[in-house]
């Protein structure tokens, strides 16, 4: 594979998150399903492994990474097993694992029926992938373009055209928008009010819908912000007494909660416009609200810890610092969080389930 990475790729830090439920399917997949691909860009909530290509220290090829994945293989996920997407493939009946484009051993069979273009540490802010240097998400466009090039070299363009135009994109970013790069940093709080923050990614979301659909994207789905002051490391790094009381924090967590609003109202608005040259699907996950109720139902909802992660102290570890010497809880599916920030396979799955409907809703669209 062509490994030229002209972009200077990203960092760390990133989420979506989720539900509960058992990892098995109690509804079953849509049949004569016609998509023919699943596309992914954004952060490490859907990176499989792209910086394993990247020099960037961010990443989670090595235990206890992957200690559940099949034949405990730490690929490169920010997980405990699978992610969202990988169970999103599979419902769609085009393949059980979506490999990272980056990754030279792909054949064009995968490629065909679909990659990930996500890289740990993005965001749509462009400084956000400079701070740990990994794959901007212009990049990613640009490997996207690449990858189009590429089946029209095996498929001639008019069937590569009709293949993107069903195949589904999955984007999720913009926890380390936040996270890092205005909470963490002062550089964008210099600048920037938090509400004209918001409206700036916004701004950058949109364009990279735009420059998407301009290259024959047509179904898109895009889960919100999960609550931020509900990650651990967030409660760890800004609770008054992060040791006794570990609740949410809800200045954090009302940044991704308005962030949200401003989200759905553009996604609305780009549709609308966007079908009136030609019809475009873009479903929105609530992310947040299916969080919040976990959280508030611990116990109920299948999760029995949901303030710290299974890594170590469950307080700050993740990336290198969740390694094969750290200590790691016995049962990962009682965690909502396997580090610090990122999430289990378990919880990985019901955000998977929360979509279903919007799966459901593209694949009746297509037939």
């Amino acid at each position: 594979m062509n490994q030229r990475n002209p972009y200077p790729p990203i960092s760390h830090f990133a989420l979506i998150f989720l539900l509960h439920l058992p990892l098995s399917f109690s509804k079953s997949p849509p049949t004569n399903s016609s998509v023919s691909a699943l596309l992914v860009f954004g952060d490490s909530t859907v990176d499989p492994g792209n910086n394993n290509f990247v020099p960037t220290i961010f990443r989670s090829n090595f235990p206890p990474y992957g200690r559940d994945f099949p034949f405990h293989i730490p690929t490169g996920r920010f997980s405990n097993g699978r992610l969202s997407t990988d169970f999103i493939a599979s419902y769609f009946g085009v393949k059980d694992y979506v490999p990272p484009y980056l990754d030279p051993s792909l054949t064009v069979d995968d490629l065909i029926t679909g990659v990930s273009f996500a890289s740990a540490g993005s965001g749509f802010d462009p400084l956000t992938p400079k701070v740990g240097n990994v794959v901007p998400i212009e990049a990613q466009v640009e490997y996207f373009r690449e990858y189009k090039e590429r089946l029209e070299g095996v498929m001639g363009k008019q069937r590569t055209k009709n293949h993107i135009k069903n195949t589904v994109f999955f984007i999720s970013a913009g926890t380390n928008d936040f996270v890092i790069t205005y909470f963490n940093l002062p550089l964008r709080r210099k600048t920037f009010t938090l509400s004209a923050y918001q409206h700036f990614i916004i701004q950058q979301i949109s364009q990279f819908f735009q420059a998407l659909w301009a290259e024959g994207a047509r179904r898109f789905v895009m889960p919100g912000l999960a609550p931020l002051g509900c990650l651990p490391v967030v409660i760890t790094l800004y609770s008054s007494n992060a040791f006794l009381h570990r609740g949410c924090i809800d200045r954090y967590s009302a940044a991704a909660r308005d962030f949200n609003a401003l989200l759905q109202a553009e996604l609305l608005s780009l549709q609308t416009h966007l079908s009136k040259k030609s019809p475009t699907f873009i479903g929105y996950i609530n992310t947040y609200d299916f969080v919040v109720d976990i959280i508030q139902n611990v116990g109920k909802s299948g999760f029995e810890k949901v303030d710290v992660g299974c890594c170590g102290s469950g307080l700050l570890e993740m990336s290198l610092f969740c390694n094969y010497k750290s200590p790691v809880c016995l049962d990962a599916s009682r965690y909502l969080f396997f580090d610090a920030i990122h999430p289990t396979e378990k919880a990985y799955y019901n955000l998977f389930r929360a979509g279903i409907p919007v799966f459901d809703h593209i694949t009746r669209d297509l037939r």
